[in-house]
């Protein structure tokens, strides 16, 4: 099982030694990646860090964090809310959290809250996995590779494979960059992509990048192999795949 990325966002210290000390001993299923005493602070972290579940222990005076949550470029984190007051429980649960802990909480709560969280995702993960297949399977049949599903969690995106430029690693997710500038962010990560996207174009030059050769511009050779793409960005091909590469590229000739 993969541990659960979670950031705390708290005012008390209390709270964060109790999680700390919870963390300690369930190393196998949570993993504490940042912390913030503050929502200013918090939401920078959240952009930054990318975590899987925030852990909230805050008085909220306005609605400016959950509608940052709502602009994330990524899948939005699971919310755990902590506090000593039983009627914050409305606010936790209208805003979609997975659970509510209650003051004073122990680590009974907090580990039922954690595998809570760790269930969702699972769920979700697997929802959106089944239906991404089945729409790359009907797309290989009856559309000639011409689009590819992008998945976050929250919704799947259809994208016109000749329409994208590379695509990048981003942790253990992955960024679509369009011919247009536009970015996609899907919960996938890279490694996935390249038995999905059509191998007669995309090539994966680097352990970060797979690019569109329909979208290369220039090819160096000099101290190194790196390619020019149209949008004008140059990524490098990874010594060890330059073999390959070539015999690729040659292909096209």
């Amino acid at each position: 099982m993969t541990p659960i990325n979670a950031i705390i966002i708290s005012e008390e210290q209390e709270t964060f030694q109790i999680l700390k000390k919870f963390e300690e001993e369930n190393v196998m299923i949570i993993e504490i990646i940042g912390n913030a005493d503050c929502i200013k602070d918090g939401i920078i972290l959240i952009k930054e860090k990318k975590p899987d579940l925030i852990l909230l222990d805050i008085v909220f005076k306005d609605n400016l964090f959950f509608e940052m949550l709502e602009q994330l470029e990524f899948s939005i984190p699971k919310l755990v809310f902590i506090s000593a007051n039983k009627d914050y429980a409305v606010k936790a649960f209208k805003h979609d959290a997975v659970d509510f802990l209650l003051k004073p909480i122990d680590f009974n709560s907090i580990i039922m809250a954690v595998y809570k969280v760790i269930k969702r995702r699972e769920m979700e993960r697997s929802y959106q996995h089944q239906k991404i297949n089945n729409i790359n399977i009907s797309n290989t049949v009856n559309q000639k590779n011409d689009y590819v599903a992008v998945a976050s969690l929250e919704k799947i995106e259809l994208i016109l494979m000749s329409e994208i430029t590379f695509c990048k690693a981003d942790g253990k997710y992955t960024v679509f960059i369009l011919s247009n500038g536009t970015k996609v962010m899907s919960s996938r990560n890279l490694g996935e992509y390249c038995n999905i996207l059509d191998n007669s174009y995309f090539f994966r030059i680097h352990h970060s990048y797979i690019i569109n050769l329909r979208h290369i511009a220039k090819i160096s050779k000099k101290d190194g192999y790196f390619c020019e793409l149209s949008n004008g960005l140059i990524l490098p091909v990874a010594k060890r795949r330059q073999d390959d590469f070539n015999k690729f590229i040659k292909l096209k000739d």
